[in-house]
């Protein structure tokens, strides 16, 4: 086992933190050893399983609800993400039965085992989210960690329900927000952990295309265990990021669901957590946005090189633009892209420059929603007119494949492809958009970076699902991909939705 210590995690000193968590020089995955009956091992005890490998074995480590996540095989479309279903599109579409969940399928699973939730999100429809729990649940205890500044409306709504508690996550910028999307869901038998892009509204689940990574049910920890609870951990260190992630919203209710997390085995959880936090933190501290994905990529993308007239393709999927800076080599195509395109080598095999999926003003105006679905695409012409640059890298939404063309996008998606479209290298889901508010960018020279938006995503390398494996086979359909493949360019004619057409309706 890796040795641990004790470490701060802030560049805060007043904040000591005494969560244990793993230097950067202490990734390494130590191997088990092989059990000496191979693959016709009868034993199914989850220490034994830990302890020793099968290799050629198909065993599980536990039950897989949601994402099967196969250690020696991957199966065509295995679910390791699924999609909100859409009401236009009917129950007989495959994408809409079999790959799609609404927030109240999930809210009704196990429902005769449910204890208590917590809903990290950006924008709250109080009372249509508790409609959305079975009724026996409905009054159960619910925490909503939000980001409001002010008083609003969720605060007098939560006055009338006892069962709410309301806790305000830290900003300590204007122009940052708390944009995270999670779900922990309690039960008598295990925890469950939804990572999302969903505000807690009805029109984010019924009308447009958003996506959702949800976790097997991790068990209780045996309370007799000697064992520490971090030994329950998978080989991504989920539990111990997870913690990390909720510790630096320094707020002490909270503490009742990180006991929670800490008691519960998350062994199962084959993801990668890649989070933002608000704060100045420096370089050395690679825990945090985009620099957090290049170190995770750096640690684990194993790639062949490939032919240098066949550049990868690095395809960023958005709902919303920040400040980039006056010209493409000042963020996107620097920093950004240099996490975006990191592996284990230290020349990465080449890509090109990211390609950019924004809806066009076109693919707003056939939507289902129509113009309005525009409001859940605040790219301004303020913000345009300083980089016109990007008006070379936009790509059109495009998801017939998924039946969502016309379903507006508000899911975010990062992925790295081989240049033909027919491998997927990783893929991340995740609540942050494209801005440096939510991804962080340098400051002095690199020696820090900043950060001003909560975020989570979780990101999806194929050797952590099966160690012979370097991609998805997307010939094989084994990852569902929400958009269409390959991408289409704008045209000449084509032009970026801007939220500013909403006033001229």
């Amino acid at each position: 086992m890796p040795k641990r210590k004790h470490e701060n995690l802030s560049d805060d000193k007043s904040n000591e933190s005494d969560l244990i968590v793993l230097s950067d020089d202490e990734n390494d995955v130590q191997p088990k050893s092989n059990c000496k009956y191979g693959s016709k091992c009868y034993r199914k005890n989850p220490e034994h399983l830990k302890e020793f490998s099968h290799p050629e074995s198909q065993i599980q480590t536990s039950p897989s609800t949601s994402s099967s996540l196969f250690k020696n095989t991957l199966t065509s479309k295995q679910n390791l993400i699924y999609l909100t279903k859409i009401h236009n599109v009917p129950n007989s579409s495959k994408i809409n039965s079999t790959y799609s969940k609404s927030l109240r399928d999930i809210l009704s699973e196990n429902k005769s085992e449910f204890i208590e939730s917590a809903q990290f999100n950006y924008m709250h429809d109080l009372e249509w989210l508790l409609d959305q729990y079975p009724k026996e649940n409905r009054e159960k205890p619910l925490t909503i960690i939000h980001g409001n500044s002010k008083r609003s409306e969720l605060d007098e709504l939560a006055d009338v329900y006892p069962q709410v508690n309301l806790i305000k996550a830290r900003l300590e910028s204007a122009y940052g927000t708390h944009h995270t999307k999670m779900m922990f869901l309690l039960y008598k038998t295990g925890l469950k952990i939804i990572i999302h892009t969903s505000n807690l509204i009805e029109g984010d689940w019924a009308m447009k295309t958003q996506g959702m990574w949800i976790s097997d049910l991790f068990p209780k920890i045996d309370p007799e265990s000697k064992k520490s609870p971090f030994t329950y951990d998978s080989k991504t260190k989920f539990k111990n990021y997870l913690l990390t992630y909720l510790e630096h919203y320094r707020e002490t209710k909270l503490e009742h669901w990180m006991d929670i997390i800490k008691s519960h085995d998350m062994t199962s959880a084959y993801v990668f957590l890649i989070g933002s936090c608000p704060g100045r933190y420096p370089s050395t501290k690679k825990i945090f946005g985009h620099i957090r994905l290049r170190k995770v990529l750096t640690d684990y993308l194993k790639l062949t090189p490939t032919p240098v007239d066949k550049p990868d393709r690095l395809v960023c999927q958005f709902s919303s633009i920040g400040s980039l800076g006056p010209t493409e080599d000042k963020w996107l195509c620097k920093e950004f892209s240099h996490s975006l395109s990191a592996c284990d080598k230290p020349l990465s095999p080449k890509v090109t420059k990211p390609i950019l999926i924004y809806p066009s003003m076109e693919d707003v105006c056939k939507s289902f929603e129509g113009p309005l679905a525009g409001g859940s695409l605040p790219y301004s012409k303020t913000v345009a007119v300083k980089q016109p640059y990007l008006n070379d890298f936009f790509y059109r939404w495009k998801a017939e494949s998924t039946g969502r063309t016309r379903a507006s996008p508000h899911i975010k998606t990062f992925a790295r492809y081989s240049n033909d479209f027919k491998k997927l290298y990783w893929f991340l889901l995740t609540s942050a958009n494209l801005s440096k508010a939510a991804w962080g960018s340098y400051e002095k020279n690199e020696s820090q970076y900043h950060i001003l938006s909560y975020e989570i995503g979780v990101l999806f390398i194929p050797s952590i699902l099966n160690d012979e494996k370097e991609y998805f086979s997307l010939e094989q359909d084994e990852f569902l991909v929400p958009y269409d493949l390959p991408p289409t360019k704008y045209t000449d004619k084509d032009k970026p939705w801007l939220v500013d057409y909403l006033i001229n309706l």
